[in-house]
């Protein structure tokens, strides 16, 4: 009897994946790794192939809710509720790396929390991190799910969670899911109104980070829009 050619294939995809991270696997193999733990005992390779085949990436088969999941992939609930928990567990994850009394002080830092602040959000939110005297992070705190074009609907929102915190600066963020960071018209005039209004209080608008999957833009870094303080 000819040898299994599968005999052994889980533990040679965990050690490699031990040894090298996932840099070096192919969007089918992150998926078959994933999958072991769903599928006991069948070679995951196939269901692997199905499912991307189907939905056209890990994105869009990760951000499918649960019950087209099970419809359209004919599968169980504990394997459509695993799939659609990765985005949630990224975002989870993102905002756990960062603490209170963070300091705020660049461009790049705060595109980086803009960027794990967003990780594997599917909605569009935004949100003011409120900052004391040093750049110091004191709070997030998130003031709308929808889009910026109606930044006049919750400016005062805007004001009170700044106020409410002691914030002497803010930086504003929000994400274009499935979208690019290039700021639209409404980003940049809803951007200088609420740094007109904030500034009635005393209050700066240091940044406004727009984050798109891995990219963000900083209207600070380009120092067009805003009073940038980096």
């Amino acid at each position: 009897m000819a040898d299994n050619p599968h005999k052994g294939h889980r533990e040679r995809m965990r050690n490699r994946y031990r040894s090298e991270g996932l840099d070096g696997f192919a969007d089918h193999e992150v998926l078959e790794l994933l999958l072991f733990y769903c599928y006991p005992q069948c070679n995951t390779n196939t269901h692997a192939h199905r499912m991307l085949k189907e939905f056209g990436s890990l994105h869009n088969l990760f951000e499918t809710d649960v019950e087209t999941l099970m419809s359209t992939l004919k599968c169980t609930e504990n394997i459509a509720v695993l799939l659609n928990f990765i985005p949630a567990l990224a975002n989870r994850y993102g905002k756990s790396k960062w603490a209170k009394k963070t300091l705020i002080e660049n461009e790049t830092i705060a595109g980086e929390y803009a960027l794990n602040l967003f990780l594997g959000e599917i909605d569009e939110k935004f949100y003011v991190l409120c900052l004391g005297k040093q750049y110091q992070l004191i709070n997030t705190v998130l003031i709308s799910e929808g889009t910026v074009d109606e930044a006049a609907v919750y400016l005062r929102e805007i004001m009170s969670a700044a106020l409410k915190n002691n914030a002497t600066a803010v930086i504003l963020t929000h994400n274009h899911p499935g979208g690019t960071a290039k700021p639209s018209n409404p980003d940049i005039s809803a951007t200088r109104q609420i740094i007109d209004s904030l500034a009635s209080v005393n209050i700066d608008v240091l940044d406004h980070i727009i984050a798109a999957g891995d990219t963000y833009y900083s209207f600070a870094a380009r120092r067009k829009h805003v009073r940038g303080y980096y």
